[in-house]
């Protein structure tokens, strides 16, 4: 019983995880949501010690971050508002609700073209030695 409370309490920790992986979860308990995202890539870094960083941010109105690019994939959940994610070769917008996984080595910027705050959730497995983002010139 321990164990099935801790296992409760992780899944409601780490987010959206689709119904199929909590079906063992008795009926009328905490469950997920369905994922807000769901994607595979094979640019997520393997081996060695990884670090899982888990942010928040808020872009004000007509705010946007530094040019930059990321080494390691980047998962973005828009909690408020609508978030801009503006690359070289296109630009995505993305409103509450709403997630994606950010490119690897593309430079890009973060952005609020909005008339209201935008929050956003990220989250980036890596080397531990690795930067969050690099900056573009």
């Amino acid at each position: 019983m321990k164990r099935q409370a801790v296992f409760l309490g992780v899944l409601m920790c780490v987010g959206p995880v689709h119904a199929q992986h909590v079906q063992h979860v008795p009926e009328g308990s905490a469950r997920p949501d369905p994922p807000a995202l769901k994607e595979v890539s094979k640019d997520f870094p393997t081996g060695g010690a990884l670090e899982a960083r888990v942010m928040t941010a808020t872009l004000e109105p007509g705010t946007t971050s530094p040019w930059h690019t990321h080494s390691a994939p980047v998962a973005v959940y828009v909690v408020d508002g609508t978030f801009t994610l503006e690359m070289e070769d296109r630009t995505v917008s993305l409103k509450s609700g709403q997630a994606m996984l950010e490119p690897v080595n593309v430079k890009m910027r973060a952005a609020n073209r909005d008339t209201t705050p935008v929050r956003v959730v990220i989250f980036q497995v890596s080397p531990p030695e690795d930067p969050f983002l690099v900056p573009s010139k």
